[in-house]
């Protein structure tokens, strides 16, 4: 093929002539861009790591220091209090003019750089309050709002993605017997009186004797590292699993609900393709805003760094993650072919009408799969430990080890599905069929261990999946976001579905990825395949979008939205199974340095006497209120405390790595680590950054996202708010459990949404 000459430099062949050296000028100029692109890069890298490092002053502020120290001391002033003569005297034995002025500079550098760092390490102690979370809904204390507009000054302008980062809290380690305090009266309700004794008994045995050794540890550590948490968080809950990560940690993202741009997939996967590179484009220069709280607390940003390029690498042991620094293509999966497919040409990203072109060429080719190429991600969706074998076996030299290298480098992975999905808010069915095929898909179809997929169907709709180790759901959102509103803002399509505007190059054709496997090799992707279609057949799922309200309705009521939902929960849970279970919502610790996660345990004392009383009979609607609003003060509250570093379940997860690492066994944290979470919950945020005005674009919503259920005989529930009238729920569950059933629970959502907005606009009304 041609394209395959222009990938050599150079060749020469020895003739009866003489030496005949024949150039590749188009591979030489390939060679040439690659460095400057790969220069530039490192520059743009540097300079914002300089710059990041004096955030939030800036450079010109040393230029104007300078001048006007320079200036004031030529009319016999001196700027710095003696510090440019002390200076001079130690550096200096001559009195000459450039000696005078090179010693100036160094102090004004000197003075500029304290100053900088005083800055720093006041906004620091500045984001350690957290006060401003437990102060009621419309009271503001004289000393928040202090604190708000001293923090805004201090906090600079223009920041970069990484600015606030060395100012960043480091997370505290909360102390030992208030996390053991918060999780015995967090069981409370979920045992009877002996369990409860039985438990208390086993924490004040723990805190007398190796709890604080323990401790110790992790108050160690949290000086030490920059967050005590992250590092084994990722190791141990994540990459040292060995079961699948397909359904039990890749979770899913759906596109905008109402407004689909392009029926034709080649398009749409072009247009979004290039949508996505213009995001990274923008995120390797660091000219993407981190996220404020309130406008005003930065959150790290440090999850940013793993979005593209990035591939879980699988292990004997232990999964480990690989990013690449750049790279310039995608891989593609059409009818059982993977092909690379690059983006750029001459140092620019392609056009979208010209990846439309590449991307019609891929649909448009009918080579027929090599044996084994159809199923070969199915190895990723299987155990892991046969996984890892095959890849140290079966993919070390040769057309594999190009082929695989070509994946996992890749930007990310696009699969142009043959399938469609036709969702509306009124077909459960659609967005459940729609839901299941991002989750798991066909098994074999998903290079699971990228960092995301996006999967584009066949009638122009899109999604993505994507892997949880690297980062939390809120990162794939603000992608998504990002994303979806350049592609809903800048590109556009004609009346026929193709991208607007005229190819000014061909681009490069598609590389078609070469595989030669053995039987053994085809034997192992066979076992792989059967296991995860055993695990995605007996996923439960169930999405529907909730109309009757929104948040709009629920703020009227004086009630955080999400401890509105996490009340329906629990009621619903109560009416499926008749008890209530250890529930887990997740909440953000990105206040702090490299935070990611926390527990709130939304199954409180309050919830459940508030849950028991809604079908008690001898409950009055004013008892059932004033329950309702005592849980969620509670839920709330528990939520900041999280937030704010003071969570119960990271800490004793830490103690419990700790304990494994000294050999010490403790029943206690044992018992805790054991406890399953048969009701795990999620928000997934929305429009975090605002970049489509909703009220202008109301056809501008998402249709979240999902996760497949976290225990056999438990529920998986995501939600989110999209506005002021739509909530979508995603309920996963498994179908082998007799005591659990997607659809059922879903219908008790609903009724308990129902019953909860009757209870408060009685009360509205009664008022």
């Amino acid at each position: 093929m041609a394209e395959a000459h222009a990938a050599v430099a150079f060749q020469f062949t020895v003739t009866q002539e003489g030496l005949n050296v024949q150039i590749s000028h188009e591979a030489i100029r390939a060679v040439y861009h690659s460095g400057v692109r790969s220069w530039r890069k490192r520059t743009v890298r540097f300079l914002n790591r300089f710059s990041s490092g004096v955030y939030p002053a800036k450079f010109s502020s040393l230029g104007i220091f300078s001048a006007l120290v320079l200036l004031v001391s030529l009319i016999g002033y001196d700027l710095t209090w003696g510090f440019h003569p002390k200076i001079h005297s130690i550096i200096f034995l001559s009195e000459s003019y450039l000696a005078w002025m090179f010693s100036l500079m160094l102090s004004c550098t000197l003075l500029w750089l304290g100053a900088v760092l005083v800055i720093r390490y006041l906004l620091k102690i500045f984001l350690c309050y957290h006060g401003w979370m437990f102060e009621p809904r419309g009271k503001v204390s004289i000393t928040t709002k202090i604190w708000a507009v001293c923090t805004k000054i201090l906090g600079g302008s223009d920041p970069k993605l990484y600015s606030y980062q060395a100012s960043l809290p480091r997370l505290p380690v909360p102390p030992l017997k208030d996390t053991v305090s918060r999780y015995l009266r967090s069981v409370r309700p979920l045992l009877n009186d002996t369990e409860y004794d039985a438990m208390t008994k086993l924490s004040e045995e723990f805190l007398g004797t190796i709890a604080s050794r323990l401790q110790r540890y992790l108050v160690f550590k949290s000086w030490w590292a920059s967050n005590y948490v992250t590092d084994w968080w990722e190791q141990y809950v994540y990459l040292a699993g060995r079961g699948p990560i397909m359904v039990n940690s890749n979770y899913y993202g759906m596109d905008l609900l109402y407004h689909i741009p392009t029926n034709r997939q080649a398009s749409r996967a072009a247009g979004f393709c290039h949508a996505l590179f213009a995001f990274r484009s923008v995120l390797d220069k660091e000219n993407v805003k981190p996220i404020r709280a309130n406008g005003v607390i930065p959150l790290c940003s440090a999850q940013y760094e793993r979005v593209f390029n990035t591939s879980r690498i699988p292990g004997v042991e232990m999964d480990k993650l690989h990013h690449w620094m750049d790279c310039r293509h995608v891989v593609v999966y059409h009818n059982g072919r993977w092909f690379k497919l690059m983006c750029y040409k001459r140092g620019q990203l392609l056009e979208p009408c010209e990846l439309e072109i590449a991307f019609q060429r891929i649909l448009d080719d009918t080579s027929e799969p090599s044996e084994g190429e159809e199923h070969l991600a199915a190895l990723t969706a299987g155990e892991r430990i046969p996984w890892a074998k095959a890849r140290n076996e079966y993919f070390q030299v040769g057309a594999n080890r190009r082929s695989l290298h070509a994946i996992e480098k890749a930007a990310f992975v696009i699969v142009l599905d043959d399938t469609e999905h036709n969702v509306t808010d009124e077909d459960h069915t659609g967005l459940t069929s729609y839901g299941r095929s991002l989750l798991h898909g066909k098994c074999h179809d998903r290079w699971f261990d990228k960092s995301f997929n996006v999967i584009a169907y066949k009638n122009g709709r899109i999604g993505m999946n994507a892997e949880h180790s690297w980062a939390d759901a809120p990162i794939m959102s603000h992608l998504m976001e990002e994303s979806l509103g350049y592609e809903f803002q800048k590109i556009k399509y004609g009346e026929d579905g193709k991208l607007m505007g005229v190819p000014s190059m061909d681009p490069i054709f598609h590389e078609r990825l070469k595989w030669d496997f053995p039987k053994e090799c085809l034997q192992v992707m066979a076992t792989s395949l059967k296991l995860a279609r055993e695990l995605a057949d007996d996923v439960h799922l169930h999405v529907f979008a909730f109309k009757p309200f929104g948040k709009g309705l629920i703020k009227t009521f004086k009630v955080s939205p999400d401890a509105f939902i996490q009340s329906a929960l629990q009621l619903a849970h109560l009416r499926d199974k008749g008890h209530f279970s250890l529930t887990y919502e997740a909440s953000m610790t990105r206040l702090f340095r490299e935070g990611r996660t926390e527990t709130v345990r939304s199954c409180t004392s309050e919830m459940v006497a508030f849950a028991r009383s809604i079908d008690d009979p001898n409950t009055t609607d004013e008892e059932r209120h004033a329950l309702f609003n005592k849980a969620v003060d509670r839920h709330v509250n528990s939520y900041k405390e999280a937030m704010a570093g003071m969570g119960i379940d990271r800490h004793l997860f830490c103690l419990y790595v700790v304990s494994k690492y000294l050999k010490i066994e403790s029943p206690f944290l044992q018992k805790v680590l054991q406890e399953p979470w048969r009701l795990s919950t999620s928000q997934t945020p929305h429009q975090q950054v605002m970049t489509i005005n909703l009220k202008k674009h109301p056809r501008f919503l998402s249709g979240g996202g999902g996760f497949g259920p976290v225990a056999d005989d438990g529920y998986g529930v995501s939600y989110i708010i999209c506005h002021e009238d739509l909530i979508m729920f995603h309920i996963s569950s498994k179908r082998s459990s007799p005591e659990t059933d997607s659809d059922r629970f879903a219908m008790n959502i609903k009724k308990a949404m129902e019953d909860l907005r009757d209870l408060c606009e009685n009360m509205k009304v009664k008022k």
